[in-house]
């Protein structure tokens, strides 16, 4: 059976609301759902890593020491998630897509973080996806959907259904881009789906139900680009 990708924001992980009830709530969907997909879950860094790149900009570090302090934080993220969902995944957290990869030949449940510097983790999951063939990658983030703009900043924000691949790309590329981004996907992650014709699904992370319908590959309130 197909993997299913997840790229589970940081935002979405631990905003500093209800967080251990939600980690409950989602390792128990991990669990059920991993019964019938495979799944390969990459998290985000959120608002803890942008906290420390941000005080590392202030130091006059360079780039790769605020990607690598990022990357350290979405282990971190991915080690939490992973003892909530317990034994019922792989016990390590890969730190290379090609380890990700081959352990999911084995494990029906794969947590980790980022790689190396200059990857998001829309990128490690994107490129993960492109290896193991993916069904489809699911974008769970912190707001219901894409959108023109940022709707907390902007409410005459136009908000999108579906996409083309080519579409999310145009939507990403602009503006800039630096260690700890918060667009809705990442521009390279967008990149290699696009190559790979890999559907994204768009949603709500703390939506369970939409969590389980993007996963399922049912209809959801987000956002389905490629389809």
């Amino acid at each position: 059976m197909a993997h299913i990708v997840v790229s589970l924001g940081g935002s979405v992980l631990i905003p500093d609301d209800r967080d251990a009830e939600y980690l409950r709530k989602v390792a128990e969907l991990f669990r059920r759902l991993a019964k019938d997909y495979p799944l390969v879950i990459v998290c985000g860094g959120g608002k803890v890593s942008r906290y420390y790149i941000s005080v590392l900009k202030k130091l006059d570090e360079n780039r790769d020491a605020q990607d690598r302090m990022g990357i350290d934080v979405t282990r971190l993220n991915a080690k939490l998630l992973q003892l909530a969902i317990g034994e019922d995944c792989y016990q390590k957290i890969p730190k290379r897509v090609k380890k990700a990869v081959e352990e999911a030949s084995r494990y029906r449940i794969i947590v980790m973080g980022g790689t190396t510097p200059g990857h998001t983790t829309d990128t490690v999951a994107a490129m993960i996806a492109e290896r193991l063939k993916a069904e489809r990658i699911v974008n769970a983030t912190s707001v219901e959907s894409a959108y023109s703009e940022d709707p907390r900043t902007n409410p005459e924000a136009v908000r999108y259904e579906r996409l083309s691949h080519k579409e999310l790309l145009d939507l990403v590329n602009k503006g800039k881009h630096e260690a700890g981004p918060s667009d809705v996907f990442d521009r390279r992650g967008a990149e290699v789906a696009m190559k790979s014709d890999i559907p994204i699904y768009i949603v709500n992370g703390r939506d369970l139900r939409e969590f389980e319908a993007a996963i399922r590959g049912e209809k959801v309130k987000g956002t389905v680009v490629g389809i």
